[in-house]
């Protein structure tokens, strides 16, 4: 069987080449093949992210560009923060194989609203990555989304880690935060096993 495949997408704020991305392709390679992207405002050196239609669009182009080479291999949509809300997203048009949010932006950071419709409607197997100190995705509102969803989902949480599971200068040692980063790879492997276990006609 071929080996799974990522497709990668980055957060708001930075490309799939800053250094917590690069990071992170190589821990998924660990699972399987990568490929990350840029959104087209990122290209156009844009800071203000383009609408949702316009960044699914682009999410699914870079998705047919990943099957054109997987070879019907898994595919998963991975994602930091908007990333990971944008694969949802396109997840409700297309089928893929699982879904990997590190960070999920589950409270909008403008407007303080819940971003739960998404998520509700999905039926494609999800993991959430989350740091318990991200303010972005508190942990007893996804709880709370969680019990709601009928897609097959799991939480994985990082103690003490914010928005981008980085631990707190406090405890931030380069060691200690890359355990709790292979940890969480380690979360992923575990999720991606029991994906498969799951009879095709549940997803």
């Amino acid at each position: 069987m071929p080996r799974p495949w990522f497709l990668f997408a980055p957060g708001a704020g930075a490309p799939s080449t800053s250094p917590w991305m690069r990071r992170w392709r190589e821990y998924l390679r660990m699972l399987g093949e990568v490929t990350s992207f840029d959104y087209p405002y990122m290209q156009a050196r844009r800071k203000m992210p383009d609408r949702m239609p316009a960044l699914v669009a682009a999410h699914r182009e870079a998705l047919a560009k990943v099957r054109a080479e997987a070879n019907g291999a898994p595919i998963f949509l991975a994602g930091k923060s908007m990333g990971s809300r944008v694969g949802c997203h396109l997840s409700l048009e297309e089928s893929v194989t699982g879904l990997v949010c590190v960070g999920y932006p589950l409270v909008s950071s403008s407007s303080g609203a819940l971003r739960d419709e998404v998520l509700v409607a999905l039926r494609t197997p999800i993991l959430f990555i989350s740091g318990t100190h991200d303010s972005l995705c508190p942990i007893p509102k996804l709880e709370d989304v969680r019990a709601r969803m009928t897609a097959p989902n799991w939480l994985y949480t990082v103690q003490d880690a914010n928005h981008s599971l980085e631990l707190p200068s406090v405890k931030h040692t380069p060691v200690l935060q890359r355990d709790v980063e292979i940890s969480s790879v380690e979360a992923i492997r575990r999720f991606m096993d029991d994906v498969n276990k799951i009879p095709q006609n549940r997803v």
